[in-house]
Formats: C-alpha cells, sequence, structure tokens
C-alpha cells in the first residue's frame, strides 16, 4: 500500500471568501451548498491530519483518486453513507451523523452553525 505523505498548500480560507462573495451569484450558492461546504471542509481537514494524498485514500478505500477528488468537490457528487464511511475510515475517522429537530435550532445555534461552516 502506498503511503505518501500529503504536504498541504497554504490557503487562506478567509482571504478567498471575502474574495469570493464579491462575485456575482457567489453568496446565495454559498448559502444554499453551506451543509456541503462543512462536510468538504471536514473531510479535508481529517486528510490533511492524516498526512495523506488522495490517491492513498483512494488506494484504502478501493476506488480511484478521481473518485475522491469528486467527493472532495461541492457540488459535483452526492456521496452514498456507505462511501462516507470509507473515506472516514480511510482517514482514521470515524463518521457521525446527527437528526437535529429544527424546533431546537434557535438564532444562536443557526448563527454559530453558519460560523462553523464559513471556517
Amino acid at each position: 500500500m502506498a503511503e505518501l505523505k500529503y504536504q498541504p498548500i497554504s490557503h487562506n480560507h478567509e482571504d478567498f471568501l471575502k474574495k469570493a462573495f464579491k462575485r456575482k451569484g457567489f453568496k446565495k450558492t454559498y448559502d444554499e451548498l453551506g451543509e456541503e461546504y462543512a462536510l468538504v471542509r471536514q473531510m479535508l481537514a481529517a486528510r490533511s491530519q492524516s498526512g495523506l494524498t488522495q490517491e492513498a485514500v483512494a488506494e484504502r478505500m478501493g476506488t480511484t483518486k478521481s473518485a475522491v477528488s469528486r467527493l472532495e468537490a461541492v457540488g459535483k457528487h452526492v456521496p452514498s453513507l456507505t462511501t462516507l464511511k470509507k473515506y472516514a475510515k480511510a482517514v482514521g475517522c470515524n463518521l457521525e451523523i446527527k437528526l437535529i429537530p429544527m424546533n431546537r435550532l434557535t438564532k444562536r445555534s443557526t448563527g454559530r452553525a453558519r460560523k462553523l461552516r464559513a471556517g
């Protein structure tokens, strides 16, 4: 099994978002895909912490690098629960999914969720 160490490229997400929010239609699309962006950020962070490349994750999952790339791209693919479990295991994580009743969401918790999604 190839264990290539992942060397992340420097990226300032806040600067990226500041520039992106200036583009027409970006905010609406970003808000609509909020949960997807949050999930992808968690996936990228987990892969980065594991020190693995997309190729190494793909090998551990029994798939291809391009499939992993699609998983890590917002709006391009809707992964199954089985695929998310495989990805989590490949990067040394457990997958946790929660259903939260809407009436428990307050303005405060919704604002906190937005901050978490923003990175």
